[in-house]
This record gives structure tokens, C-alpha cells and sequence, in this order.
């Protein structure tokens, strides 16, 4: 059985923290979804020793503790706020996080009958969720994947939790983040804070100097520019009375990984450029050229699938980072909260582009260009009007729409370039990867996760990695496309658990472990019947007025005794 060790990290100065903290959600908050988002690190730790973990972890948890002194909605839970107008996360000066350390780099088991994967294992499958195996190995229960009643705030969900795996020859380091607590910027934000501050308790040991941390700006937990103020009750209206399901017609998928070097990148961009012979100045970027190479030849094999009218305008939705496009005022770059929007192709004032147009019909340039005037679109004016424009809605929480909610033609991209965690040096050494942990494909979810610096398997060549959600019954023939393979290197399988049999599989195991929960309450009300007799004769004894003390503890020890012999 694996050695685990859960330590309830305070945040650094606690005892002199306010008794409570509110942290309201921003207005932008509620567009996005109630779950945790779990990141995972890889960390290639090769000649690690039982003194070097230690060292290593005794580190973390310090750099871990002063990080939650500043991202200070870490500690706290999601719930009503106190005025009774939204949410918020409510902190508690006693209140902690979960810091998990598990040791699986002892096993002496091999081959087929290997548990867990060493790190070369993960390295050698590009650290895939499928190469992890099981996802509660690697996470901190309640903590899970997807949209689930733990993490609505009606549970009263954490915002985060942490858990350090050591594997032989490494670490995966997972990261629990709920989504309504920041975007994946806002996890970049904590994850750059709390390597600085692990990197300067890492160089200050044994010098008997106190280490140098890295400033933080309290600005960063200040979400006033995303936020409006609930209007009156008279002008609130309500939102929509139910979310959308996932769409029906999706059919099984599984994610793939695919791999982008930088000079196929390169051939790419120089493809998608506008004619300038009209000197319009257009400008097209890496972003707008590889995401219209994916939807164009994507959208054809998907095509061939659902056989929709081409006619009709295909759906392109993208996540924008607002960070940099506030200018009035800037804003920190490691700002918390959502502090992004997202471009929509049927909610633009950008004319859409049919199914024809967007698969084979149109100039290639001009597809990558309709990708960047929808980007372009988003402005800090453009969320200033759609804040204003959500204000009156009564219950925000009815505001997020699935991504697999759409028609499965349509393409939602996400943007992770920016995050950076493998230049993250935590001073005993940065990630050589990092990846969500999919438990099931996640249709509606097109990810492009950061270069990989450290370890590269491309060397100088190393670009970008994509994780595709790809239907079963269209995957051959996308590999096996030239339009496709002559820029994308196929890297395996992320995860092919398909979403209807990961909703099935977590149902079952619902099923278990309220089946398990029955029996345990069966066990407790034989204990509490027979522990009732036992403290019944304690205090017939005690009316007795020659009961010493040491008897009375001897009843108590006898009940002691009975309880933990039930099999609790």
C-alpha cells in the first residue's frame, strides 16, 4: 500500500489574519463553469533520495503556505455571499489547504504487473492522462474532473488542493483549481508565484539568510473592472431556466495528441498569409494560422460523419485572455478571477462563414483572417458592454453553457501558450511537462497546451502540442491524410474514455459507494446500540458514591474497546 502523508497547510502569518475574509465573485466568474480544473506537473527527479524528498517537499509545502498568504481566496470556500447577493469565497482565519504527498517509487513490481507509471514511462507516451492510469491516484478526493455536485457551490467546494507524487525517477505534482476561482491565467499566475517563492527557500537553505521572495501585487485580487453591482430587485430578470445538455448527436470520440514542430509552423504561417497587393495591412498570427489549418481539415472528415448542410454557418467559439487587452486601466498580468471573454462566431458582428467556405472553398488566408477579426472583436469596450448587459440577470450561476452543448461540428479552441509552467523554476528544478488530467475526452474542449522546453523530444524543433477531441469513426482517416500529416505529428492518445461511458462509469461508482456508505451506517447504529449499554453502566457506577476515578476510566476504556472492535 502506498505511504501518504495530508498535511492542512495554513497560510503563511495566519494567526494574525482577519477572523474572515469575503472574496465576491466577479461578474465574469459566473460564465464559467463549477469545477475543478486539475492541473499536472511533471517533474524529472532521476537521482531523487529519501533526504532529497524530503528537502523537496519541506520546500514546497513553505513556498505553498506563503503563496496562500497572497492568492488569499485559496483558503476559502465557495458560498452564498452574507449580503445574499451571489457567491463568494469565504475564508476563515483557521481554514486550510489539502497538501498530499504519496510515495509510489518503491514498488517492485514489473511488467504486467507494474501499478503505477516511472516517469520514463509517462515521457515515453508524451505524460498522456491514458499513461497515468487512474486520476484518483493522482488527485486529492473530492477532487474531480468535469462538472459534479461536489464542486457546485452548494456543496460548499474548495477552491484548491495539491498533491506531490514521487514515481521512480520523478514527481507529478497536481495542482485542484476551481474554475470559479480564475481562469487558467490565474492558475499561471499562482503557479509563476509559487515557484519564485519555492525558488528562494530552495537558495536560501543553509546560508542563514532569509530567503529573497518575489513581490506580490495586491492588485491582483481586485476584480472591480470585471464586475457590476446587482441591479434593484424590480429591474433583475431571470436568466435561463435550465442549461443545455450535451448534444445527442455527438458520437463516441477519444483526444488525441498531436504535435506541431516549429518548422512546419513556419510553412504554415507563411500559407495563411493575406495578398498584400491591396494594401489592407492584414496581420495573421501563428494562433490563427494552426487553428484554421485544424478546423478546415477537421471539419471535412467531421463532415463526411454528421453530414450536415454546408450551406449553413459553422460554429467557432475561442477563449480570450483579457489581461492584455485592458488598457484602461492595465492590469496586472497574474490578476485573479476570470479575467477573460470568449469570441463567438454567431454572436460577432464578423459576417460567418459557411460549412463550404470553411472546408475547402475559401482562400485558406481568409479563414485564418476570420480568425483573427474575431479575436480582434473582443475588446475591453466589447466586455464592458456585455458586463453591463448581464447585471439584471438574477442568478448568474444559470449563465454557463457547455461547450458539448453546440452541434458536434462545432470548434471551441483554448489558448494555454501563455502559461508557461516548464519555464517555472522551483529551485530544486522546473517541469518537463504539464497537462490537464482528462478523465473522459471532453468533446467540446480544443486545447493547445505551452512548448515543452525542458526534455524536448523534438530538440530545437519542439513547437506546440495540441489535444484534439476526435471522433472514433473519422480518427483513421485524419491520420492518415496528407492535408493533415504534413504538419502534425500524431503523439498518441490522451484519453478514449468517452464522455456518455465516463457519466455511466461515474454513476456505478456512485452507486458503490452510497451502497458502501449503507453499510457503514448499519455498523455504526450496532456500535451506538451497544456503546449505549456500555456508558448506561458507567453511569450507574458513578451514582455510587465509592466510585473512584480509576474505575470510571476503566468503564471508558471498556467502551474504548467495544467501538474499535466493530470493524469501523
Amino acid at each position: 500500500m502506498a505511504r501518504v502523508e495530508v498535511h492542512h497547510l495554513h497560510p503563511s502569518n495566519w494567526e494574525s489574519d482577519p477572523e474572515e475574509e469575503i472574496f465576491p465573485l466577479s461578474t465574469l466568474d459566473y460564465l464559467s463553469g463549477q469545477l475543478w480544473c486539475n492541473y499536472v506537473l511533471f517533474f524529472k527527479l532521476p537521482s531523487a533520495t529519501p533526504d532529497s524528498q524530503s528537502d523537496l517537499i519541506t520546500v514546497l509545502k513553505a513556498g505553498l503556505e506563503r503563496t496562500l498568504s497572497q492568492v488569499r481566496q485559496l483558503p476559502g470556500v465557495l458560498t452564498k455571499h452574507p449580503s445574499g447577493s451571489g457567491l463568494c469565497w469565504h475564508k476563515k482565519r483557521e481554514d486550510t489547504v489539502e497538501f498530499h504527498v504519496q510515495w509510489l517509487d518503491n514498488t517492485a513490481a514489473t511488467g504486467k504487473n507494474k501499478k503505477h507509471p516511472t516517469f520514463a514511462d509517462l515521457e515515453t507516451q508524451h505524460f498522456s492522462s491514458k499513461a497515468l492510469g487512474d486520476p484518483k491516484t493522482w488527485s486529492v478526493h473530492p477532487f474531480k474532473g468535469g462538472q459534479c455536485q461536489e464542486s457546485h457551490w452548494t456543496s460548499r467546494p474548495k477552491a484548491a488542493a495539491y498533491k506531490a507524487t514521487f514515481i521512480p525517477g520523478g514527481m507529478v505534482f497536481m495542482m485542484h483549481h476551481h474554475h470559479f476561482s480564475g481562469d487558467i491565467m490565474a492558475w499561471s499566475g499562482q503557479l509563476h508565484q509559487l515557484a519564485e517563492n519555492c525558488n528562494a527557500i530552495w537558495a536560501a537553505r543553509g546560508t542563514g539568510s532569509a530567503p529573497k521572495f518575489p513581490a506580490w501585487d495586491p492588485a491582483c485580487l481586485d476584480f472591480s473592472l470585471t464586475t457590476k453591482p446587482d441591479l434593484p430587485e424590480s429591474q433583475q430578470v431571470d436568466g435561463p431556466s435550465a442549461a443545455p445538455e450535451r448534444n445527442a448527436a455527438y458520437r463516441p470520440s477519444k483526444r488525441l495528441l498531436f504535435h506541431l514542430p516549429k518548422s512546419k509552423m513556419a510553412k504554415l504561417k507563411k500559407l495563411a498569409a493575406p495578398p498584400d497587393e491591396d494594401g489592407e495591412g492584414r496581420w495573421i498570427s501563428s494562433y490563427d494560422a494552426y487553428t484554421a489549418h485544424i478546423w478546415r481539415v477537421l471539419s471535412k472528415h467531421k463532415a463526411a460523419l454528421y453530414e450536415p448542410d454546408l450551406k449553413e454557418a459553422l460554429i467557432w467559439g475561442e477563449a480570450v485572455n483579457m489581461r492584455p487587452r485592458f488598457r484602461d486601466p492595465v492590469v496586472p498580468a497574474r490578476i485573479q478571477s476570470n479575467f477573460m471573454s470568449v469570441a463567438v462566431s454567431f454572436q460577432s458582428v464578423v459576417p460567418t462563414m459557411s460549412g463550404e467556405e470553411v472546408i475547402s472553398s475559401a482562400p485558406f488566408w481568409k479563414l485564418a483572417w476570420y480568425i483573427r477579426q474575431l479575436t480582434n472583436t473582443v475588446t475591453q469596450d466589447y466586455v464592458n458592454a456585455m458586463l453591463a448587459s448581464l447585471a439584471p440577470i438574477r442568478d448568474k450561476t444559470t449563465l454557463f453553457i457547455r461547450g458539448d452543448a453546440f452541434h458536434p461540428m462545432t470548434t471551441l479552441f483554448t489558448d494555454w501558450r501563455d502559461t508557461r509552467p516548464c519555464e517555472a523554476d522551483f529551485g530544486f528544478g522546473a517541469p518537463y511537462a504539464f497537462r490537464w488530467l482528462f478523465e473522459s475526452v471532453q468533446t467540446g474542449m480544443f486545447v493547445t497546451y505551452p512548448a515543452r522546453v525542458n526534455g524536448a523530444p523534438a530538440g530545437a524543433d519542439e513547437g506546440t502540442e495540441f489535444s484534439l477531441p476526435v471522433e472514433r469513426e473519422v480518427a483513421a482517416a485524419l491520420l492518415a491524410d496528407p492535408e493533415w500529416s504534413e504538419y502534425f505529428e500524431y503523439r498518441g492518445v490522451e484519453n478514449d474514455v468517452d464522455d456518455v461511458e465516463g457519466a455511466e462509469e461515474e454513476e456505478k461508482e456512485a452507486e458503490e459507494e452510497e451502497a458502501a456508505a449503507e453499510v457503514v451506517r448499519d455498523r455504526l447504529s450496532k456500535v451506538e446500540r451497544d456503546t449505549v449499554v456500555v456508558v448506561r453502566g458507567v453511569a450507574a457506577r458513578c451514582r455510587n458514591a465509592s466510585v473512584r476515578v480509576r474505575d470510571v476510566c476503566g468503564w471508558l476504556v471498556t467502551v474504548f474497546r467495544r467501538v474499535m472492535t466493530k470493524g469501523l
